[in-house]
């Protein structure tokens, strides 16, 4: 049986968003090592502060000071931490209910185990050492022996000096990609120089990258066809903005390709002429460098456009 593909795969977009008077206010307080939340309809203080009444969605804006001790709520053990989490050895999520709070705060708590972690206990916040006007500059919680805190929380105008008006949140997602009998077939013979699909035992079309099963007829496919090397661009699109560790100068072009023999195009690079000289009907071929294990791109291949009628359809 052949080994099974796998590839480490990260799917990551940074979010930059603006933030409005409440959450800029929480944030540069952060960075001051204040601790702000705001006080809803019913007199709840929230913390972390929204804006928008959570029972009544009206708009809230009477912010307070809160202390920056607690009681943990609830929690629960992360005995492996991940990259870019709080803290890199072994500690307790939990929702804390900061003094002067009517909800609770979720971040980190340092502590030795599992064992030394229990809902009622009080906890202090550990301040980050360089802050920025983040969550981050809660660097994370630690238990605390002082005693309940009973000081009514205080208004606050919410406004400091050089106040945080924007952050850039990066998302990412980290996993192991397995393609399938189907796809792994098809990227052992890209590794060979060869282009290959499946065709539908019912419709005939030949689908390549192949999927395993035909999209119109439902049926599985199982009956490998080798296409191409040569395709017709069927339409494009010209990129102008640079991809991160992606090591191509912009404007280039990126296609959809129809191989000779395929029923569905693909998708590639267009290589070897002037971003504005690509067009519909344009002839390519692929183009593999020194132990490339896929196309590399694809360049014209000198022979005239193909006519509109021949790949219409695969637009």
């Amino acid at each position: 049986m052949p080994e099974v593909l796998t590839a480490p795969l990260v799917v990551e977009f940074p979010f930059t968003r603006s933030l409005g008077p409440v959450q800029s206010a929480f944030l540069t307080g952060l960075r001051e090592r204040t601790v702000l939340g705001v006080t809803a309809s019913d007199g709840r203080v929230v913390v972390p502060p929204t804006e928008y009444d959570p029972v009544t969605a009206e708009e809230i804006r009477e912010l307070v000071e809160v202390g920056s001790a607690g009681t943990v709520t609830t929690w629960a053990w992360n005995p492996s931490p991940r990259r870019g989490q709080p803290l890199a050895t072994p500690f307790a999520w939990v929702l804390v209910r900061l003094d002067g709070a009517d909800t609770a705060l979720l971040h980190a708590l340092d502590a030795p185990g599992p064992d030394t972690v229990r809902t009622g206990m009080r906890v202090r916040i550990r301040w980050a050492a360089q802050r920025t006007g983040a969550i981050t500059d809660i660097a994370c919680f630690e238990p605390d022996d002082g005693p309940i805190g009973d000081a009514e929380p205080a208004p606050h105008t919410g406004e400091f000096a050089d106040p945080v008006t924007g952050i850039t949140a990066p998302a990412r997602l980290d996993y192991t990609y397995a393609p399938g009998r189907a796809q792994s077939r098809y990227l052992r013979a890209l590794a060979d120089h060869k282009t290959i699909g499946e065709r539908c035992p019912s419709c005939r079309k030949v689908y390549v990258p192949p999927r395993g099963a035909c999209p119109t007829c439902g049926v599985a496919t199982d009956t490998q066809v080798e296409v191409g090397p040569r395709g017709t661009v069927t339409t494009f699109c010209i990129v102008n903005i640079k991809a991160k560790n992606l090591d191509i100068e912009v404007p280039y072009v990126y296609a959809h390709i129809a191989l000779d023999g395929a029923d569905l195009a693909l998708h590639a690079r267009i290589g070897g002429i002037p971003y504005d000289r690509v067009r519909m009907g344009l002839r390519v071929e692929a183009v593999w460098t020194e132990d490339g294990r896929f196309p590399d791109h694809y360049r014209p291949t000198g022979e005239p456009d193909a006519d509109y009628d021949s790949y219409k359809e695969l637009i």
